[in-house]
């Protein structure tokens, strides 16, 4: 066998990333996580909910479906070894108007379909005895659903990749890969010490720019490469004490979840996101878009307060679907899509990634064979 200076290198250290590096040292392999930004989780993975998803809505038999599911399991077992807070508060699915009921319906079965437990119909007394100031027609509870604190996640994720003899660097973006005869690659990277690095397994998990990654590995074929979309969701935080302890929920719009409601680990309400489609990442708020979230979200919540939200921040999400399109599955693509040994290519990882992500670093563990 031939030496390597790392059994895997993986590109991006957001929280994926850091799961499949985490998920190939506990097989045992010494991994190197390149990250172009000067910090852990920079990307996608700190502009989110922070939500922990109950695998609800996603088609069954899905890699999102089951990789939800086992993810999340994986989550909460992770977080109470490590240390990480979390609240499992449980997510309300709302009906707003009777003529909602029906979906209700729908996302019931689904989540049965996908082995989602702690799965419970509520009718609209039961709903309304759980959150006096609800609006709503009846609800879904998802007891398994909650919030944690995502940084520190990363951190634990990142520090059972070194405890195990493997390396996190920052500041190293990835510039490009060559397949080594023999098996393995070779990887350049940049940053103010360019290196180049040897490795038998590849994994690119690099968010918004797995595309442009995936087209600089030598011999990766362009027309497997899906084309991809910048999500762009906005969040607005309340003013005052947060009205509901449950994350609430109306039913999905096309292409996301909708603008939901969350109290963060600190206590405070933040709504989003709504979806807009750009043609590059912009982190920008604009407080104009309030109007749109009061009449949003005053369909669950008629109390909320004129002047009570503030623009808050904004996330991009690596979406495979333009507006109107229908939202694909996640692409984990292994050596059977692209032809290359010993590498797994992560395209389109937007929710429920992060509730996923250890769930994922598995799936890529198998994928190589591991």
């Amino acid at each position: 066998m031939a030496d390597f200076d790392f059994d895997a290198v993986v590109v991006g250290a957001g929280v994926v990333g850091l799961g499949c590096g985490y998920a190939l040292s506990r097989r045992g392999l010494v991994v190197a996580v390149l990250e172009a930004d000067a910090a852990i989780g920079q990307g996608v993975s700190s502009r989110n909910s922070e939500v922990i998803h109950g695998g609800l809505y996603y088609p069954t038999g899905s890699l999102k479906a089951r990789l939800c599911v086992e993810g999340r399991r994986l989550m909460y077992a992770f977080c109470d070894s490590h240390h990480v807070e979390y609240d499992k508060c449980g997510k309300l699915v709302v009906a707003e108007e009777p003529d909602q009921v029906a979906r209700l319906d729908a996302i019931w079965a689904q989540a049965l379909e996908n082995d989602v437990e702690g799965m419970s119909r509520l009718t609209k007394a039961q709903a309304l005895a759980l959150e006096p100031q609800l609006r709503c027609e009846g609800a879904l509870l998802s007891a398994e659903s909650g919030v944690l604190e995502s940084h520190a996640f990363m951190l634990a994720l990142e520090g059972e990749i070194e405890a195990a003899s493997g390396a996190v660097v920052k500041s190293t973006p990835f510039e490009g890969a060559t397949p080594l005869e023999g098996g393995g690659f070779e990887v350049r990277a940049g940053g103010a010490d360019p290196t180049v690095l040897t490795c038998r397994y590849l994994v690119t998990a690099p968010g918004l720019s797995a595309q442009t990654v995936a087209a600089t590995i030598e011999g990766f074929p362009v027309a497997t490469i899906p084309q991809g979309h910048y999500g762009k969701g906005m969040y607005f935080r309340l003013t005052g004490k947060a009205p509901f302890r449950h994350l609430v929920y109306p039913p999905p719009i096309p292409g996301a979840l909708g603008t939901h409601y969350r109290r963060d680990l600190g206590g405070q309400a933040v709504f989003g996101p709504d979806l807009s489609f750009v043609d590059a990442p912009d982190y920008s708020v604009d407080p104009g878009a309030s109007g749109a979230f009061y009449e949003y979200i005053r369909r669950f919540w008629p109390a909320l307060p004129d002047g009570a939200l503030s623009p808050d921040y904004a996330g991009i999400r690596p979406k495979l679907h333009g507006p109107g399109e229908p939202q694909p599955d996640f692409r984990i693509d292994g050596p059977q899509a692209h032809g290359l040994e010993g590498l797994v290519a992560l395209f389109g990882i937007e929710s429920p990634g992060l509730t996923s992500s250890m769930a994922i670093g598995d799936e890529v563990a198998g994928r190589l064979g591991l």
